[in-house]
């Protein structure tokens, strides 16, 4: 035995509200049970083929409500709304109701709905149509429409097989099977063929619902605060400064796709450095003149040497 629970009683009272709306106690609870059974198998058997969703029951003293929730709302309600009064007429024969009333809604997001996949693969299956087949496509359209995940189960004797076996696919994407606030839609049919039944369960995951924001008392005192500067700025400013934001009024939007030019400013041209003419003879000519005492000295010296060297030949 497998440690199965359901995706919806997991979170009733927590994200989903209960789809029989009455009270009762003692022999009247467990009547109304049965009644309450009745009524939704011999609705989904009238229109097997109306892609019912969701069947809520509310009931009050004297008047029962039925609410039924279907992707063909035309093939329930029929020509000149004939067959609601026909089903509201047999609702009140099987209940003894005082009074019964029958609504009528469209299921938004088909594709998205777990009972109308699972129900539309049992369709297909019972047409003969390959199971894989008709998996992966309802896999394809819900991702397309907006699903953040899905998975598919299937049992029984596929393809007309000797021994039954199972068969998933997925999941596509995130199924939290465990948290509470994860919005998982659970939908089961049965496909009726020549060589049994076979069962196909869908799990579809459309997101978190979170639960209403808090306020905190800083963020409360922070929300004053703007609305007296919003005020004050209305009666200094008039009706301009009430369209604008607290924000606005003290510094005007600057468009994003703006451009902002730097001032052009022109760059000094250099000026000319003018060296000043040496009024006095440089150094390397005053070391290198012939008037001085020391180039006269190497001059002397130079002359005397070849004469040396002759004396010492001769």
């Amino acid at each position: 035995m497998g440690q199965k629970v359901h995706p919806y009683g997991f979170r009733l009272g927590i994200i989903r509200q209960s789809k029989a709306r009455w009270f009762a106690a003692g022999r009247e609870y467990r009547n109304w049970l049965v009644e309450d059974l009745k009524l939704r198998r011999y609705i989904r058997q009238v229109h097997r083929n109306a892609g019912i969703s969701d069947i809520v029951v509310d009931r009050s003293r004297d008047t029962l409500t039925v609410t039924i929730v279907t992707a063909k709302p035309g093939v329930v309600i029929g020509r000149g709304g004939r067959d609601v009064d026909y089903l509201r007429q047999h609702i009140e024969r099987m209940t003894g109701a005082k009074r019964a009333r029958v609504n009528v809604e469209e299921a938004p997001e088909p594709d998205v709905n777990a009972q109308l996949v699972a129900e539309n693969i049992a369709r297909q299956i019972e047409r003969r149509v390959s199971h894989r087949w008709a998996m992966r496509q309802s896999m394809e359209r819900a991702m397309r429409q907006g699903a953040k995940g899905i998975r598919i189960k299937i049992a029984g004797r596929l393809g007309g097989a000797e021994i039954a076996r199972t068969e998933a696919m997925g999941p596509v994407g995130r199924v939290p099977l465990q948290t509470l606030r994860a919005d998982i839609d659970y939908g089961i049919d049965t496909a009726h063929t020549s060589y049994g039944p076979i069962g196909v369960r869908v799990w579809i995951y459309r997101g978190e619902i979170l639960p209403a924001r808090r306020v905190r008392p800083e963020e409360e005192d922070a929300e004053k605060l703007e609305a007296e500067i919003t005020a004050a700025q209305r009666e200094l400013h008039g009706e301009e400064a009430q369209q604008m934001g607290p924000v606005e009024a003290i510094a005007p939007e600057v468009p994003t796709d703006a451009v902002v030019e730097a001032p052009h400013t022109v760059a000094p041209r250099p000026e000319p450095v003018i060296m000043p003419e040496p009024s006095e003879p440089s150094l390397v000519e005053d070391l290198m003149g012939v008037d001085e005492p020391m180039a006269a000295e190497i001059a002397e010296e130079e002359a005397e040497e070849p004469q040396a060297g002759e004396e010492a030949e001769g």
